[in-house]
Parts: structure tokens; sequence; C-alpha cells
């Protein structure tokens, strides 16, 4: 199965004008030792109230890559998991005897893997940015990978 990784990838580093108060010290404090122990963690409140910033400054205090995505009414599941997109052709031409042409052609269809299926698979930090702004069902997959830490993938289909 050929795979094509189609999440960017940041390096988070503390911001240099983030000021950690003894409050939000300790909200960080608690969400590493929340990650520290396998269980995620889910920033709610009010718009414009720097979740994302926090996640980030939290993410930096981890230490890992972090996959970034923002939901919206249009986000569907293969934009978390992924899906197959386009076919592959293999074509091999064999003209070993000059006057014999012997033509080869395969065309499969190709996985690609999505942001979810990414920080999952190399256990990098994922920020879902405007969560409550998709679709209840695309988030539906998130249920396994919480709750159980399993990705569920639809099985390979043949072309």
């Amino acid at each position: 199965m050929v795979t094509e990784e189609r999440a960017t990838l940041l390096e988070p580093r503390p911001l240099p004008n983030f000021v950690e108060t003894k409050f939000i010290r300790e909200i960080v404090d608690r969400a590493v030792a929340y990650i520290a122990a396998g269980f995620p963690i889910h920033f709610r409140g009010a718009s414009g109230t720097e979740k994302t910033t926090l996640a980030l400054h939290v993410a930096s205090k981890l230490g890992r890559p972090v996959v970034m995505i923002h939901g919206d009414e249009e986000f569907s599941t293969s934009d978390l998991v992924g899906g197959e997109y386009g076919y592959r052709l293999r074509k091999v031409i064999d003209n070993f005897i000059h006057s014999v042409l012997k033509t080869e052609e395969e065309m499969t269809r190709r996985w690609v893997d999505n942001h979810l299926t990414i920080a999952c698979k190399y256990g990098f930090t994922l920020i879902y940015d405007e969560f409550t702004r998709s679709r209840p069902e695309a988030n539906n997959v998130l249920l396994s990978v919480l709750q159980e830490r399993m990705l569920d993938l639809p099985a390979a289909r043949e072309g």
C-alpha cells in the first residue's frame, strides 16, 4: 500500500511573549500529567480565549511534533483519516527481442494518510482547532482513538 503524508508538521517552541502565570502553569502541569498518564486533553471555553495558544504551549512542553487541523462544517472523516485519492499506474515495456513487444500495465488505487492517521502512526501531538465547527459524524472516528487508543481504518480494496 502506497502512502503519502498530507499533514503539515509543526515543531512547537515556547513562545517568547507567552506569559505563564501561576494559574496557567497549574493548567499546563495538569495537562502534561494527564497526557503522561495516557489521557487526551480537551481545552474548551469562549472564542478568543487562546485555547489554541495554550495547546501549542503544552505541546512545546511535550517536545513532540504537532499535527494541527482546523474543523469546519465541510470537514469529513476522510479529512481526519485519509482515503483513496487517485490511482497509481505502473507500465512495463519489454522489448528484449526487437521483433516482440510485451506490454504490462497495472493500475491500483492509492491510499493517502491524513492528519489523524499520521499523528497516531508516528506518535505526534494532534491539535484539533475548532473541533465544534465540524459535523459530529465526521468526528466519530475520534471515539475509538480517544477511548480505546485504536484507529480503525477501512480495509484496502482491490481496483
